[in-house]
């Protein structure tokens, strides 16, 4: 880690990610899901945009998460919304994989 890496904050072990699924962790008193999708690691708010539902509840299917609510889905990669009834995109997070640690960024 460099000096200017200051606003990544060390989350888990990479051996206790996932694989081809999602978990759910509060990191910095936020809710996020933490995704793993082809060999990658991907991060994202964990509240459906549509309604009060936690998206590591869902059904990760290759690159969607599916809200165990009311079935809308999202693409991890960028927070689109791909399936209806969800129309705001999730908030994503940087991620990175270093070292045999996981490592998000919580910058603004």
């Amino acid at each position: 880690m460099n000096d200017d890496d200051n606003n990544w904050i060390d989350i888990m072990a990479a051996d206790a990610l996932p694989s081809d699924d999602v978990v759910g962790l509060v990191v910095a008193g936020r809710d996020i899901a933490i995704y793993t999708a082809d060999d990658a690691v991907y991060a994202t708010d964990n509240l459906c945009t549509h309604g009060n539902a936690r998206l590591c509840d869902g059904f990760l299917e290759g690159h969607e998460i599916e809200c165990p609510l009311h079935q809308g889905k999202f693409d991890v990669r960028d927070g689109r919304p791909t399936c209806a009834p969800v129309t705001e995109a999730l908030r994503t997070h940087a991620i990175k994989v270093q070292d045999g640690r996981v490592w998000l960024s919580v910058a603004a």
